[in-house]
This record gives structure tokens, C-alpha cells and sequence, in this order.
């Protein structure tokens, strides 16, 4: 194994790749409005519901490629990206019943996508987290250009982030810790104050930033889910401090915001799902009806709160529509699809 694709599986970019192949749920993207479509990546294809999760149907165009995120343009939601480990960046424009390759400009080792954003006022704008770098386009994917000014430590970007509230100032997350720009990507400034010291940061996988979200309401809010801990900065990510110590694994693979409730979050990781309800003070399991208890990402519908999905490493998809408090198998079933074993 590759020192990069050993990197890879141990810095938990979601936990690719070293586990079952259709029981895995890589990336789950909900449709801005419509809370019955859902597009869901395991290790083998990409899956679209149009019910609900009733019934699936796959495209079969990813069977051979392994796509790592998904992400829906939030103002054309029928146009769908998909980042994929060996491939880059594929877009479809109709729902995903065609995908075309979005690579010129992209480096040719530019093989590994972690996560995909959007400006959102103009969609045409996107940010790429990539294994060697943060890339960006201004014209839907046709084109990329690298964005790696200040980045001089770590190449490999495990996440990246908006403000939505001022939407030229991003935070990317690598393994060396958290970056930040004020210019819409072109330059960047390390800042890992209270997250990892310097004397550590050399060090191999000291510490690997695994999701980044900024608090919708309050940007000067800034949450970091890695490898060691929960973190937390109150402004902007000049310093952050560690929340959630008493919780038992400290390995934080997926976060999810409330989208209206700023106290409001979830944090998944191989112990199962924590909720909070006090921003953050006190933190409960809400495991009931997981049968797998490794979790790789969870997403939180922005129309209905109540409404999560949630991938695992070993079960497959589920859903609650109790914020939490229960979930529920949902196989990835269709006229063209057996259920996965689970």
C-alpha cells in the first residue's frame, strides 16, 4: 500500500475504502426543498430516491469507479456533482441519468475528491477538497485552478467550508490541521490555535480535520470534527477549544448543524451518533435501531430538522424523522437493484 493511500484510509476521510463495499455509505446529498429526493454514494454506485427512500434507482456509469462525495447545486438542484476516487470530478445536468467527466485542469495525480461546495449565490462558483490541494472553478466544473497559497504545510485537504453569511471567506481542513481565507480561496492562513500545536503538527497523522461546518446564523462560530476531538472557535478560528471530552471515542468522523437551532448538533463516529441539545454541554447516544454503530456521515434536512440520514460503515442507509431519536434501515432497493446484505 501507497504511503498516500495508507494516508488515505487512517486520516478517516470518511473512513474510505477499508470496509464492505455496498453496506458502506460514502456521501449522502438531500435536495435543497424536495425532502423526498435523496442521491446516496456507497463503495459501488450512486443511488437516487425519489420517494423517500422507498425505491432506488442506480446508475450504473459509477459501477466502476468509487465515488468519495456528492454534492446538488442548490440552485439548479437537477444538476448533481460527483467527486470519485480515481476519476475526479463527474457532473450531471438531468438528475443523474448522464454524467460527464469536469477534470480539464485538474492535475493528473488529482485523482481523490473529498468534498464539494458551492458560492451560494452563484453556483458557478465551486470549491474542490482535494489529496493534493484546494482547486476552485468559476464555470461550473468545465475548468479548475489550484488554490493552495499558504498551504505550504500539508497538501493533502480533507474538507472545506463556507460562510455563508460572507461567502469569500472559507475554511479548509487538512491533515495538518485548519486553514482559513478571507479572499475566496486565494490565500490561505494556517489556524491551529488550541486544535494542534506546532511541535505535534510534523508529526505523522498528528491530527486530521474530518468535517468543518460554520454555525448558519453566527459565522464567528466554527466547528472542526478530527481524529482527536470535537473543536469549537468562537471567532473564526483564531482559537479553537476542545468540547465533548467526556465523550468515549474521540474520533469524530461526521458533524451535522441544526439548520435553525444553534444548540442543536450531532457528531458521528465508530462509537454510534451523539446528539446535543445545549450547544454542546452535555451529549446523548442516540443509537436506537442502528444495528452498526461506525458511522461515516450524516446529513440533516434544511427543510425538515426532524428529517436525518445517516451512513455507515457496515449497515447501509438509515433515517430518522425524530431528529435522532430513533432510526430505521432503509435498503437501497429498485427494479435493477437487490437489497445489500447487511
Amino acid at each position: 500500500m501507497t504511503l498516500l493511500r495508507r494516508s488515505v484510509c487512517l486520516v478517516g476521510l470518511f473512513l474510505l475504502a477499508c470496509g464492505s463495499r455496498e453496506s458502506a455509505v460514502v456521501s449522502i446529498a438531500l435536495h435543497p426543498s424536495n425532502p423526498n429526493i435523496v442521491y446516496v454514494a456507497t463503495n459501488d454506485a450512486v443511488h437516487k430516491t425519489r420517494d423517500g427512500g422507498a425505491t432506488w434507482e442506480q446508475f450504473p456509469a459509477f459501477t466502476a469507479r468509487r465515488v468519495t462525495t456528492l454534492a446538488i447545486d442548490p440552485k439548479l438542484p437537477a444538476t448533481v456533482y460527483a467527486g470519485t476516487m480515481g476519476d475526479a470530478i463527474y457532473k450531471s445536468p438531468d438528475g443523474g441519468q448522464h454524467w460527464l467527466p469536469h477534470n480539464v485542469g485538474l492535475k493528473e495525480h488529482v485523482s481523490f475528491i473529498n468534498e464539494i461546495i458551492f458560492h451560494p449565490d452563484n453556483t458557478e462558483l465551486i470549491y474542490l477538497a482535494t489529496t493534493v490541494g484546494a482547486f476552485i472553478s468559476k464555470n461550473g466544473g468545465r475548468e479548475w485552478e489550484e488554490r493552495m497559497a499558504g498551504m505550504k504545510e500539508v497538501h493533502i485537504v480533507t474538507c472545506i467550508t463556507m460562510d455563508h453569511q460572507h461567502p469569500r471567506v472559507l475554511y479548509a481542513g487538512t491533515t495538518g490541521g485548519t486553514y482559513r481565507s478571507e479572499d475566496g480561496g486565494s490565500s490561505w492562513q494556517k489556524k491551529n490555535q488550541g486544535l494542534i500545536p506546532d511541535d505535534v503538527l510534523n508529526a505523522a497523522m498528528a491530527l486530521g480535520v474530518n468535517v468543518l461546518a460554520v454555525e448558519p446564523h453566527n459565522s464567528e462560530i466554527v466547528y472542526a470534527a478530527t481524529t482527536k476531538g470535537l473543536f469549537r472557535s468562537t471567532n473564526r478560528g483564531e482559537y479553537w477549544e476542545q468540547i465533548g471530552q467526556e465523550l468515549s471515542n474521540q474520533f469524530i468522523s461526521t458533524l451535522a448543524l441544526h439548520p435553525t437551532d444553534p444548540k442543536i448538533l450531532y457528531i458521528g463516529g465508530p462509537d454510534g451518533i451523539r446528539k446535543t441539545i445545549d450547544g454542546g454541554k452535555t451529549w446523548q447516544a442516540q443509537n436506537q435501531g442502528l444495528t452498526t454503530l461506525n458511522i461515516r456521515t450524516i446529513s440533516i434536512s434544511a427543510s425538515d430538522p426532524q428529517l436525518l440520514y445517516l451512513g455507515t460503515n457496515g449497515s447501509g442507509l438509515y433515517r430518522s424523522t425524530d431528529g435522532g431519536q430513533n432510526w430505521a434501515p432503509i435498503p437501497l432497493t429498485g427494479p435493477d437493484h437487490t437489497p445489500p446484505k447487511v
